[in-house]
């Protein structure tokens, strides 16, 4: 039995033929203790089908079920989940104490229960010195750590996470990333996490959906979405820098687009030949961008490599082994 079954979900908004259909026929299924993440750009519909998971968005048509149960019909407070939104919605003028353990005391769980959960879910989050404070005597890490304390008190079936490291700085973000995997890894819990940034997709998942506007391009991986993406939106999505996607490069067959990896192209005596435009040093690594033609390429070579310079022709190869073939019409996978 999967933790969330998503069952050809559609939603729309509006009725009849002026009606806006942002979700096209998603189906997943979500296995227990899964850390799944929905990535996309913004406006692809992943927060939407989040929404529609926790019940704040009905769905318009198909099945959403939570363990052995269809919430189509039934109210978020009683779908057994918890959800982390990006922003924290903590309550100002309580402690992270009372914040993390207003739910429970809302629903009436003993005072010694709420204790125990509370405390449990400091030690794990290392906030046991700042559950008496309130929340503006906290950075912005340590009140997104309070959020998610009280998601966690709460024991439910399904953690939801929307967005919730799109506040923080950078290293803020990296360090929050491994909490968070801790976190998975110590609960076991069920976790569907939404975000656009494709690195916290590929560090976090287990598995990915990615989302196309509005259509699941692909279900799987990281491995299988990097290596083996499904179509041209995700070869172009997955990855930093994403894959290069050639239609006129030589040896490119009509109604064919060639995907090749910046990594799985060096500089060789032999090869096509591009125009160098600019190089960016990123300290052990260096990503050449030329043109072969009116098509831009990127190239990921090592410091061990010489660097060519802006203006300079070069030979690039690229490995046989590693390239990818889409058919032009359907951007879909063809080998």
């Amino acid at each position: 039995m999967s933790a969330i079954s998503l069952r050809n979900v559609i939603k729309r908004y509006g009725k009849g033929p002026k009606a806006n259909q942002v979700i096209h026929g998603v189906s997943a299924e979500i296995e227990t203790g899964e850390f799944v993440v929905i990535v996309g750009p913004s406006g692809c519909g992943k927060s939407t089908l989040l929404r529609m998971v926790a019940g704040l968005e009905e769905v318009s048509a198909g099945e959403i079920a939570i363990g052995n149960r269809v919430v189509n019909d039934i109210e978020p407070a009683q779908r057994d989940i918890a959800m982390v939104f990006q922003n924290y919605a903590l309550y100002p003028h309580m402690t992270n104490f009372d914040n993390m353990a207003y739910g429970l005391k809302i629903a009436k769980v003993p005072k010694e229960e709420i204790k125990a959960r509370v405390d449990k879910a400091a030690k794990i989050l290392e906030l046991g010195h700042l559950l008496e404070r309130k929340p503006r005597e906290l950075s912005g890490g340590q009140r997104q750590r309070v959020a998610m304390g009280r998601a966690i008190v709460r024991q439910p079936q399904v953690f939801l996470f929307d967005e919730p490291l799109s506040n923080l700085d950078a290293k803020l973000r990296a360090q929050t990333r491994l909490e968070i995997q801790k976190l998975h890894r110590e609960l076991g819990i069920t976790s569907l996490f939404v975000t656009h940034d494709q690195v916290e997709a590929m560090t976090l998942a287990q598995r990915i959906i990615v989302m196309n506007a509005g259509v699941m391009d692909q279900f799987g991986t990281p491995e299988e979405v990097y290596a083996r993406p499904a179509t041209t939106f995700v070869a172009g999505f997955i990855g930093s820098p994403p894959m290069n996607l050639l239609k006129h490069a030589p040896g490119v067959r009509p109604g064919m687009i060639l995907g090749i990896r910046p990594e799985h192209l060096t500089l060789d005596t032999d090869g096509w030949t591009v125009q160098v435009e600019y190089v960016e040093l990123l300290g052990a690594e260096r990503l050449i961008y030329g043109r072969i033609g009116d098509e831009q390429l990127v190239v990921r070579a090592d410091e061990g490599q010489p660097a060519p310079v802006a203006g300079d022709t070069v030979k690039i190869a690229a490995r046989q082994d590693k390239l990818h073939w889409f058919d032009a019409g359907s951007g879909k996978r063809a080998a």
